[in-house]
């Protein structure tokens, strides 16, 4: 089963991921992170199926995408 991460303190809050996701998965935060934005946050790990849009969509490079024990990050600069 894929497992998505998102680093709160690396979001901004843009919600490109949220909007990136066919499963509807993500969603804001009511919380705020360290640089005072609301953070985005995995609320049914269960439904991803592994798809990535959301790490490849996110311009803070905040989200890791492990499937079988492989990670996958994107752009990471």
């Amino acid at each position: 089963m894929p497992l998505v991460q998102i680093e709160k303190d690396r979001c901004k809050g843009c919600e490109l991921c949220v909007r990136a996701c066919p499963q509807e998965i993500i969603s804001m935060s009511r919380e705020i992170n360290t640089k005072g934005y609301f953070y985005a946050q995995v609320v049914e790990q269960p439904r991803c199926i592994g798809c990535r849009l959301c790490a490849i969509t996110c311009p803070d490079v905040a989200i890791l995408i492990r499937v079988n024990g492989v990670s996958y990050r994107f752009f990471a600069y």
